[in-house]
């Protein structure tokens, strides 16, 4: 109060407007924000989608990206950026992709091998408006720490002279020196560490979480219980979202009675709030994917079926 700190700075919209609403308003500086799900569901997509929209309004973000190179990332925003200017003609990833590796016989310049597609040139022009806001951290489980994390963070703020909003993809990488061999007490060391963080730095951070082997078997909807490594995941997070392949966790009668709609579940990723020390939990959204420009539509909505927390298959 002594401060006149502005409660709306405090606020980081995620850009989804629909997770916004049910989140107060977005990410909150000092919370630190978890996201799980299975394999293949755009975990990295989605989180990196964030990141652009906290830089779009003018804010700094940092991705330490232990799965990707800054390469492939920076194609992703292209192709993201492009879809955004045109959702049905824009360039896909691939398109992207082969100019950038200079495979697609156009020109010498990354601008020459775009201009005959539909918002390439000026999806990389917007990219660049942003590019100093941004910083992509290619990490290394081998070698990128906590400690190299919060080094990085300071030098973000002091290049923008503001606090970024720090995304980790994804946690149980995250170096331990002279940690335990036992992953659960490495994975508590780490989330403690990143909540630390977040309170110091008074930022949000949003970490990517990997779940375990039960909750990547088929026809089992992804809960809290199945991050991989540690009870104080759900402990020291202030938000879990979690995200689960719609056609995995509807109900069965909407697969048996339409088979032909049914197909059309897996163009759907379902996100559930599954805590929120800001709001209201137990909230299920529906995003719809467009992966072949490497985002999601921003605008989502609630889940309409009625979902299980586990199904069996049958023949």
């Amino acid at each position: 109060m002594r401060a006149g700190s502005h409660a709306p700075s405090r606020i980081w919209p995620t850009g989804f407007d629909l997770l916004d609403t049910h989140l107060s308003g977005g990410f909150r500086s000092g919370e630190l924000i978890l996201l799980g799900g299975p394999q293949g569901l755009g975990k990295t997509t989605w989180v990196l989608q964030v990141a652009r929209n906290v830089v779009r309004s003018g804010r700094a973000a940092v991705m330490f990206s232990f799965e990707h190179d800054a390469q492939t990332l920076l194609v992703r925003l292209v192709a993201l950026e492009a879809g955004q200017i045109d959702e049905y003609d824009g360039p896909s990833v691939n398109r992207i992709r082969e100019a950038f590796e200079a495979t697609d016989g156009r020109g010498a310049s990354l601008v020459d091998r775009l201009e005959d597609t539909i918002g390439g040139v000026q999806a990389l022009e917007t990219v660049h408006g942003y590019a100093d806001r941004l910083m992509l951290h290619r990490s290394l489980g081998s070698s990128t720490t906590l400690e190299t994390i919060r080094t990085v963070v300071e030098q973000v703020r002091e290049e923008t002279g503001q606090p970024p909003l720090v995304v980790v993809d994804y946690l149980q990488k995250v170096k331990v020196p002279n940690g335990s061999p036992e992953e659960e007490e490495r994975t508590t060391d780490i989330v403690e560490g990143l909540k630390d963080m977040a309170l110091d730095f008074d930022i949000p951070v949003l970490a990517v979480v990997a779940a375990d082997k039960e909750g990547l078997e088929s026809g089992r909807r992804m809960r809290v219980s199945h991050l991989r490594g540690s009870s104080a995941l759900a402990y020291e997070a202030d938000t879990v979202l979690l995200v689960n392949d719609k056609y995995d966790v509807v109900a069965r009668q909407h697969l048996v009675y339409n088979v032909a709609h049914a197909d059309r579940f897996h163009d759907w990723v379902v996100m559930s709030v599954e805590k929120n020390r800001a709001g209201k939990d137990g909230v299920t959204l529906e995003l719809h994917k467009r992966f072949d420009q490497s985002r999601f539509e921003g605008d989502g909505r609630r889940v309409m079926e009625h979902l299980v927390d586990e199904r069996v298959f049958t023949e």
